[in-house]
């Protein structure tokens, strides 16, 4: 799925979510728990404002944003797992 993606380049140039539209959805990032990086692509695991967790991954190429994963499932104060 397609989504819309507002980033923040620090110092170096690196750049992570912050927040992001689905639809007409919007999701603050409060918190990016991993990132890794393949060839092409770049991946961010979100944990997300609404305590949902994400996978957004950025085609290197095109520079488009997916939404590759979400879970709702929560558990523990905060939603944090």
């Amino acid at each position: 799925m397609e989504i819309q993606v507002e980033c923040y380049a620090g110092y170096r140039g690196e750049e992570r979510p912050v927040r992001f539209r689905i639809g007409r959805r919007r999701v603050e990032v409060r918190e990016v728990l991993d990132r890794w990086w393949g060839p092409d692509h770049r991946y961010f695991k979100v944990l997300g404002e609404d305590g949902a967790v994400y996978i957004l991954r950025l085609d290197l190429e095109t520079g488009g944003w997916e939404l590759t994963l979400y879970d709702r499932r929560v558990d523990g104060p905060g939603g944090r797992r």
